[in-house]
Order: structure tokens, then sequence, then C-alpha cells
């Protein structure tokens, strides 16, 4: 952090031509990542719109919902090292293209199965924008404090696009029908395809030995059944189904086949060895772990917000706002404070930060606590963004330049199986310890107790259609078990939480900012047509 690095720095701005073109990349990489996480949060709010329109049965309508996320973690691993081979751009560039397309397709289908088709090629297309954002970054800026800087404004641009995803949909619906939501993506596709071509630079890992279509394959199916038995896990499917254990057996096994398969050849897919370096392996650990508790966190505070509560789908994302926001003010304070405190200091600060937050919203009850919830909200966001970012970023770090998209592509993958796990398992919690609530109350009968323990919102319906005395005592043991079951699953956070605190122990003390000389070649946007960057 002398004099050296700051001279280092130098000449790699000048190394890259005009220095203050990579900041324009930035903005470009942003707006891909904005699309991609837009579009995973903005079909939510038209769910009754879709449904209304094409009449899909149940089980289309939880493919047209899940079939995106579902398909893009598949193939986030194939997408992210067919990217250090053949080029990180030329990947992203395919993504924006089939991106834009599928978004037209969804728009206009018109029955349930085109918009299954379209929704996973919007997966696909996903798959191959998002390690292509990370990896181009990690080229695009050598000198580790400002790709600090880059990844805190990459971060946030995430957290912007997951919140406004549903009040975009909902301004919407309101003025147009169900398809706009993906007719928006056409120009900002549009615009963004030849500002990409002129401006990205092209970037390409280890060449050496042929691809390995088999193992890209392997790794596509092994996390496809994962996370499809992960995601029927957390949409209440009973742990025994066929249909729930097949795929996460099949996936399971094709998983660890893969990573047989990749220790023994010469020129692997993925670079396992990666893993035994402790800042690597930790990283990631610390993705999972953190959304793990955040996601199933959500679901059960929007659940919360708006069945006991009472409040509007609109006043409920108004309330969720302040954790997006501070979040934001995390990302782009992040790289500050990065360098001040170290990767170790950071992450554990903001495990220990959330779960601060987590156990003081166990003080929420059945009448709404406006201070409260801001207050649980913002230190929420603040401390969960500090974990990501600081996992992040050191996960990148400390990743061969020649691996970067590999790298970026298992940071997505272990975000969107934190993701999965933490709906299954806190959705198991909650659900194990609101249940019993609801066994013994005066005049309900058995069954109708048990058709209620399946969620509050079945609660509701049975307490209405029995009316009367019997259904308004239904209906408040039901929010009583409720409230009772958010601060178990707060509590069973918390600890989840702590333990991520602990296993950031394992991150470095300091933030190292030398760069490997290899590092400092990095070719001006307007010399990509002729030269390439050399990992």
């Amino acid at each position: 952090m002398s004099g050296t690095t700051t001279a280092a720095a130098a000449l790699r701005r000048r190394a890259a031509g005009a220095g203050a073109n990579r900041w324009v990349v930035l903005v470009v990489l942003c707006v891909s990542l904005l699309l991609v996480a837009l579009d995973a949060t903005v079909l939510h709010v038209a769910v009754p719109a879709v449904t209304e329109d094409l009449k899909p049965g149940a089980i289309e309508l939880l493919w047209i919902v899940d079939v995106y996320p579902l398909v893009c973690a598949s193939l986030l691993i194939l997408f992210g090292t067919l990217g250090d081979r053949v080029g990180r751009r030329r990947i992203l560039l395919l993504g924006y293209g089939l991106f834009g397309i599928a978004s037209g397709l969804a728009a206009c289908a018109h029955d349930a199965q085109v918009l299954i088709l379209a929704r996973a090629l919007l997966g696909v297309g996903g798959a191959m924008i998002m390690p292509a954002t990370l990896s181009i970054l990690r080229q695009v800026f050598p000198d580790r404090r400002e790709r600090a800087v880059a990844i805190g404004v990459w971060s946030a641009v995430a957290a912007v696009g997951a919140a406004v995803g549903p009040l975009l949909g909902g301004f919407l619906l309101e003025h147009f029908w169900w398809g706009s939501v993906f007719l928006v993506n056409i120009p900002l596709m549009l615009i963004s395809l030849p500002i990409g071509r002129l401006l990205l630079p092209e970037s390409r890992g280890d060449r050496n030995g042929p691809w390995d279509v088999v193992g890209a394959l392997m790794a596509a199916g092994g996390l496809f059944g994962v996370v499809l038995g992960v995601k029927r896990l957390g949409g209440g499917e009973p742990v025994e189904s066929v249909w729930t254990v097949a795929p996460l057996i099949v996936g399971a096994v094709l998983m660890v086949l893969f990573v047989r398969r990749q220790r023994r050849r010469t020129h692997p897919l993925v670079d396992l060895s990666m893993f035994r370096r402790p800042a690597f392996s930790t990283s990631v650990g610390c993705i999972v772990l953190a959304m793990l508790a955040l996601v199933g966190l959500e679901l059960i505070a929007a659940q919360y917000l708006q069945l006991v509560l009472g409040l509007s789908p609109l006043q409920t994302g108004l309330r969720l706002l302040p954790l997006t926001f501070a979040a934001m003010a995390a990302g782009l304070f992040g790289a500050r404070m990065l360098r001040r405190f170290g990767p170790r200091r950071m992450v554990c600060s903001g495990f220990c930060l959330t779960a601060v937050s987590v156990l003081t919203l166990t003080a929420m009850g059945g009448r709404d606590n406006t201070g409260l919830l801001l207050f649980g909200f913002l230190l929420l966001g603040f401390g969960l963004e500090m974990t990501l970012f600081g996992a992040y970023e050191s996960m990148l770090s400390e990743a061969p330049p020649a691996q970067a998209g590999g790298a970026a592509a298992i940071g997505e993958t272990s975000y969107q199986l934190g993701a999965g796990i933490g709906i299954a398992l806190l959705g198991s919690v909650m659900n194990a310890a609101y249940a019993p609530g609801l066994r013994s109350v005066p005049g309900v009968p058995t069954s109708a107790a048990a058709s209620a323990g399946h969620s509050l919102g079945e609660a509701y319906d049975v307490a209405e259609r029995l009316g009367g005395v019997r259904g308004a005592a239904l209906r408040d043991a039901a929010r009583h078990a409720f409230v009772h079951g958010l601060h178990v699953t707060l509590l069973v956070s918390a600890g989840l939480l702590l333990l991520g605190a602990v296993m950031a122990l394992r991150l470095p003390r300091i933030m190292q900012c030398e760069v490997p000389a290899a590092a400092v070649a990095v070719p001006a946007p307007r010399e990509v047509t002729q030269s390439r960057v050399s990992a």
C-alpha cells in the first residue's frame, strides 16, 4: 500500500490506454447485471395476471416462476468456463442477444408452454451474462483497490435490481398488460449490444487442452437436479416424494462424478485446487451461509408484513426498501471499509451485525412497530451487504486470472444454492414451529386445523369458511402461531450467521493489494479488435 503499489496501479492504467474507459466498462456491466436481477423478481407481481390470461395448471404455473432461476443456476459453471475458453465478451454479447429474443417471446406468449420455454431461454441468457460480468470486471480492474470499488458498485446495482423488480412490475401492470414486464428488457439490450461490442475488452483464460464438454454437461445436470430438489423442498413438497428425492440423488451423484473427473484431468474444466486456498473456500462458504439466512427471512418477512400486519403488496415493498438502501450504502462504502478493516474483520463484522439485526427483529409481535422494523431492516441490509461484498471480493481476488470465469460461476452458483437451501431450511423450521400451535384450537375440527397448519394464508381461508366464533379463534391462533414460528426462525438464522462469523476468521487479516505483473497488460477498449487480453 506504499508508493510502489500506487506506481504499479498508474502503470497498469497507462497500459490500459484511456484509464477512464474502465469505469465506462463498469457501467455497461452494471446495466447487464441490473437486467438479470430485475428479471429474477419482476414476474412475481405479474403472476395473478398471467394466471388469469393464460390459465396455466398448477404445475405449469410453478414452472413459469421457477424455470428461470433453475436453468440459470444450472448453467453458470458451463458458460463461466466456456467464457474462459472462447472469450468472455463473446459469451456476454451472445447472452445479450438471447436475453432480448427470449424477452420478446415471453411478452408475446399465447399459452403457458411458450412462456415456460421463453423463461427457460431467459435463464440461459442470464447464465451467460452473470459470470461474464464478474470475470470481465476482474480483468478490467487488475488493481485490487480499484476492483474493490467496482465490485461495490456492482453489488449495489444487484441490490437495486432485486428490490426494484416488484415495484417496476407493479407500475407496468397498472398501465399495460403483463407482457410489458418482459418488453422493458428489449430496448436496454438493443443499446447494450453495440455499446458492449465497442467498449468491452475481450479476454480469455488458459486455452491449453480441449474444453471438457462432458464435464460441463455433468455439472449442468448435477446442479439442475440439486437445485430442483432444493426448490421442491422449499416449496413444501414432501421429503419422501420421488420427485423431490430423485433429483437430489441424481444431482448429487453427478456432482460427485464431476469432481472426480476434474481431479483426474490434466486440463480440468474448473481448477478445484482453488478450494485449497483458505480465502477462496471460506469466501464461497460465507456466500452460501449469508444467502441461506437472507432469502428465507425475506420470504417470511413479506408474509408477516402482509398477513399479520395486513399491509398491501406495495406497502410491503416500501417497508422492505430500507433494507435495499442500506445494502446500497454498504456496497458503495465497501471498498473503503475493506481497505481499512481487511477481509476478516469486515466479513466477520458483517455477519455479527446481521445477527444483531435478526435478534432485534425477534421483538416483532402481532402489532405494527414501524421504528423497530426500520431499524432492523437497515441493520440487516448493511450487515449482509458487508458480508457478501467482502466474500465476493476475496473470492474473486484469490482466483487466478485465467480462471476468472470459473471462479465467478462458482460464486454465483453458491449464491443460488444458498438461496434455495435457505428457503427450504428456514421454511421447514417455520412450519415446524407454526403448525403445533393450531392443533388444539377450541371448536375447530381436526381436519380444518390440519389444513390451517400448512400456511398462514391457508389458515385464513379455513377460518373464513368456518366463520363465527370458531373462525375468529382459528384466525387469532394462526396469527400467534405464525409470530412464534417467526421468532424461532429468526433465532435459527442468528445461529447460522454467528457460524458464518466464526468461518470468516479464516479469511486474510489485511487486504493484499499487490498484483502480479502478468495482470498489468490490459488492452484499451479501442485496441480490443486487434489484440487479446492475456490472462
